[in-house]
């Protein structure tokens, strides 16, 4: 269900969030506009031309979803077609921030992608899908709203960066984290650390020889990825120096299926139809086949609320090294369409 605003309320948090923009640089002059989610028929969003570091009341646009229709004499910002769809797509999504960055816009102009040198943007950010711009103004919404399943934050290459969540605190917090992992990243190549910048290492080839692909979530397709963990080197050598001895179920949510994998020292040692364990991560299809295509990080689906999470995720953040693999393995047992 959508979240309810007073039209007070929401215009305040526009304001607070464009006056933060502007402090650290990533908002300069009319550029940027966002919105806000007040029920499920209405958003308000900034005015054509508003100055995000200067917003007030007589800045906001209030406008139907249906319609798109103004309810003041305003002009709504040109990217109102661009917000719509996502509110309309994503109903649990209530805020849209769409801004210019520079060090985002500086990396991407000249990079496809990118890869988080900390943890903890690892966790909030992983990898950011990037989505082609060749005009000033969004003119395909849809693939937006199409790269919004992957993560609540993408790049619009060329242009700027959107970032869509429950509320407009998360977006900025994601836009933030972004802007200062790539300043950190290029600090990094500054002081000659020997990281690589390069894009994230080339994806493994899934399909096997014969071409198989299996039903997800199907004992077929469970037996094959425990087949593959089992048989992986560097998962056993990090889950014995990790002592990665834990219960963890997988959901889908749609039909109930659920999985209990049981890991011993970073070998899964049996596998039981079960819900019931310590940890338990659940999600509908759509999320669990990003996750199998490796286009979501479940740490990061989990933080941005793609993908829900029973028992504590900082608890399971130890083993964040072996269970990154683990993922990656995924993408490697193809699932059908």
């Amino acid at each position: 269900m959508a979240r309810k605003f007073t039209r007070e309320t929401a215009e305040a948090e526009v304001i607070e969030t464009g006056k933060e923009l502007y402090r650290c640089g990533m908002a300069v002059a009319a550029s940027g506009n966002l919105s806000v989610r007040l029920d499920d028929k209405r958003i308000i969003i900034t005015a054509s031309g508003s100055r995000l570091g200067r917003l007030s009341a007589e800045d906001m646009v209030c406008v139907g979803l249906v319609s798109g229709l103004a309810e003041e004499d305003r002009t709504p910002s040109s990217e109102l077609p661009m917000h719509r769809m996502i509110y309309k797509e994503f109903p649990e999504i209530n805020a849209v921030l769409h801004c210019h960055p520079p060090f985002a816009n500086g990396y991407f102009s000249v990079r496809d992608s990118f890869k988080p040198l900390t943890f903890e943007a690892s966790f909030y950010l992983g990898d950011v899908p990037v989505v082609p711009q060749d005009t000033p103004t969004v003119t395909r919404p849809q693939e937006i709203t199409a790269a919004l399943r992957q993560g609540n934050l993408i790049v619009l290459k060329n242009h700027g960066i959107v970032s869509a969540a429950g509320d407009m605190a998360k977006a900025l917090d994601l836009a933030q984290t972004l802007e200062e992992s790539i300043k950190t990243a290029a600090l990094a190549r500054l002081f000659s650390c020997g990281i690589e910048l390069t894009p994230a290492e080339a994806k493994t080839e899934r399909a096997a020889a014969s071409g198989l692909a299996y039903r997800m979530f199907s004992p077929e397709h469970i037996d094959a990825i425990v087949g593959l963990v089992n048989r992986d080197s560097f998962i056993s050598e990090k889950g014995r120096e990790l002592e990665l001895t834990l219960q963890l179920s997988v959901v889908l949510d749609d039909d109930g299926i659920a999985y209990k994998f049981v890991f011993r020292q970073g070998k899964i040692a049996s596998v039981e139809r079960s819900a019931e364990a310590p940890f338990v991560i659940s999600a509908p299809a759509s999320a669990w086949r990003e996750v199998f295509s490796g286009r979501l990080d479940p740490f990061t689906a989990v933080t941005q609320g793609k993908m829900k999470l029973k028992g504590q995720l900082g608890q399971l953040s130890r083993w964040y090294v072996p269970f990154s693999r683990l993922f990656e393995l995924f993408k490697q047992v193809p699932v059908s369409s």
